[in-house]
């Protein structure tokens, strides 16, 4: 039997497909990675998982022997008939387990029962991706593991310093890196390195809609001077104030604040 590699270099082949990478479009041919993401979603025979950008299917493949629903999400409508064809032998029991959607993952309305976000994403979409399932929907995922450029992967998993990105991932869940993956285990091979990450969303975000609203609108005005001390960006009427009521130093630059810091710098600006 062929390997990963080979088979999906055939598929293409046979099917005369030109990967877009300005869409994101590089496949996962490392049998390896594609393990190592299927073990940390930790799917259960009854999850329903939501796939962003799967392509010809070669993770969809995988989660539809394991998960009881897989919602795949594809903005190339040439992918479609391939994915479902790709995936067609564990699609043969039960071909109500895939729902394909031809959209735009960011404009897509996400699950409201419970479900797991697992995917290998078109890196330029991974922030506001992860501000659409986490910020912008009413339901939220369970778990999100994702396969996204390893940078990005570094600052969402940093446990010292916090961004504007990483802090929207912390405030619903606990982010971990899995493993750091090669240009080479992908299909045709992207420029960058990249990383699976897994998010282990809590039960409830760590504060309520408004307080989070409260907190990305102070971070993004400290963040704008990320490299400069907070006594710089917090320079609008009663900011350094607010710094002082909850003691947070106006000499520390916004990456050394801590999510809590944040929560508790929030909540004191709404009094």
């Amino acid at each position: 039997m062929a390997n990963l590699q080979d088979q999906i270099r055939q598929f293409c082949s046979e099917h005369s497909l030109k990967l877009n990478t300005n869409l994101g479009q590089h496949f996962l041919i490392d049998q390896a990675v594609l393990d190592a993401i299927i073990e940390s979603g930790d799917i259960q025979p009854e999850d329903h998982v939501v796939e962003i950008g799967p392509g010809i299917g070669v993770l969809t493949r995988e989660l539809l022997k394991r998960a009881s629903k897989v919602t795949a999400i594809e903005l190339d409508d040439r992918m479609i008939p391939l994915l479902k064809q790709y995936v067609e032998d564990p699609l043969k029991a039960n071909r109500y387990k895939l729902t394909a959607i031809n959209e735009n993952a960011l404009n897509a309305a996400m699950p409201r029962d419970t479900y797991k976000v697992i995917a290998n994403i078109p890196y330029h979409i991974t922030s506001p991706l992860l501000r659409h399932i986490y910020m912008e929907s009413t339901g939220k995922p369970t778990s999100a593991t994702l396969l996204i450029q390893k940078e990005v992967a570094d600052r969402i998993c940093d446990k010292d310093n916090t961004d504007l990105l990483s802090l929207s991932v912390k405030l619903f869940g606990t982010p971990q890196k899995i493993i750091n993956v090669p240009p080479e285990a992908f299909l045709p091979p992207p420029k960058v390195d990249s990383a699976v990450i897994h998010i282990e969303s809590y039960a409830e975000p760590l504060a309520s809609n408004d307080v989070i609203d409260k907190i990305m609108q102070l971070a993004k005005i400290a963040f704008s001077q990320k490299r400069k001390m907070l006594s710089n960006s917090f320079r609008f009427p009663g900011g350094l104030e607010l710094l002082s009521a909850v003691d947070i130093d106006k000499k520390r630059r916004p990456q050394t604040v801590s999510v809590q810091e944040w929560i508790a710098l929030a909540k004191a600006a709404m009094q």
